[in-house]
């Protein structure tokens, strides 16, 4: 038997921006189960939060079906690309024009379709999580009206958005059209434009917001309870920056029809839902801001260390310490900040 001569080429007859979409939708599909992955193990461990105050209150119970349904969501978008990879790799090889001519040509397959529609439903409905967030974060020193104003643009841009992300789905499944063409290309790059910019808008409304309560914090709380709101990592996951970045990313690339838009593309939804669970954790947890953790009304506080497990109340301009509790009132106590509509706010 003779071996692998390195002298003859045995790749593809076709050109080399084909090959290399073809190399990219490979390797955008492992990015995908990787990002799975990543995904399934936070929603563990929020699930496991959730789950133990599912009778506390209210929030618990939304933020797990939400959760949970994104992830089964999630689950039909790897399923179908894992699918897609199979149809056009092994099943229709020979196909002319090769794999990604394949690809293409069968946009109105059920496994195509259901592709664009998992993706645009993930897409926004990670939105919202985001303008819920810029809601809460905004009323959490007690100016409700004030959030209303200041996320009514971006609610504005996210139902623009959800309009437009519908026509890119529905003409990129259409015969003789892809995600490539131009029709598709076109209501495609204007709706992640859309839903980006609503991104970036909301990023930077969360951002500011919570650089201004710093002022109030540092001043009412210790630094290092006050660093469970304002830090940088608490600044990142509440404005689910991970997201823009690599959506910008995605959306450079795809504008330009460069192959790597495809990685960006896998990279982008996972950190899009990483994202998600990462606000859903902190809430779950116990360390996110909520409406009323600045509104001046008494909230308990307990500390995660040992050291630190002191009973505290705290209100804005004021902060003592007070008697510290028994274990079965701190376990009382948490309870009843999460039935009061705080999640536990106040848990650090």
């Amino acid at each position: 038997m003779s071996g692998y001569n390195t002298s003859i080429y045995y790749g593809p007859d076709e050109d080399h921006p084909t090959i290399e979409y073809e190399r990219n939708f490979m390797a955008g599909d492992v990015v995908v189960g990787t990002g799975y992955g990543i995904q399934f193990m936070l929603w563990l461990n929020c699930a496991r939060f959730l789950w133990g105050r599912r009778k506390s209150g209210l929030q618990a119970k939304i933020l797990l079906v939400y959760m949970t349904s994104m992830l089964l969501i999630e689950s039909l978008f790897v399923a179908v690309q894992a699918r897609t990879v199979q149809m056009i790799y092994i099943d229709n090889r020979n196909y002319p024009g090769g794999p990604w001519a394949f690809f293409l040509a069968s946009q109105t397959a059920a496994v195509n379709v259901i592709f664009y529609a998992t993706l645009f439903l993930l897409t926004f409905l990670s939105d919202l999580l985001v303008l819920w967030r810029c809601w809460v974060i905004w009323s959490a020193s007690g100016q409700t009206r004030v959030a209303w104003v200041v996320t009514a643009f971006p609610t504005i841009l996210l139902l623009a958005s959800f309009a437009m992300g519908t026509l890119w789905t529905l003409e990129s499944s259409q015969p003789t059209l892809s995600l490539y063409s131009a029709l598709p290309l076109a209501y495609g790059t204007s709706y992640y434009a859309i839903s980006l910019s609503s991104n970036i808008i909301l990023t930077l409304l969360i951002i500011g917001r919570l650089i201004v309560y710093r002022r109030t914090l540092t001043k009412t709380l210790s630094p290092e309870l006050a660093s469970t709101y304002i830090s940088l990592a608490t600044v990142v996951v509440e404005s689910a920056a991970l997201y823009s970045i690599t959506a910008i990313l995605f959306l450079i690339t795809y504008a330009i029809n460069n192959p790597t838009n495809q990685i960006w593309l896998a990279v982008a939804s996972a950190s899009q839902q990483v994202a998600n669970l990462l606000i859903v954790y902190r809430l779950a947890e116990g360390s996110a801001l909520q409406k009323d953790t600045l509104s001046g009304k008494t909230a308990s506080i307990h500390f995660k260390t040992a050291s630190d497990r002191n009973h505290l109340s705290t209100n804005i301009g004021s902060f003592h310490v007070a008697e510290p509790p028994t274990e079965s009132s701190l376990a009382g106590s948490e309870d009843a900040g999460f039935k009061e509509g705080r999640s536990d706010a106040e848990i650090v």
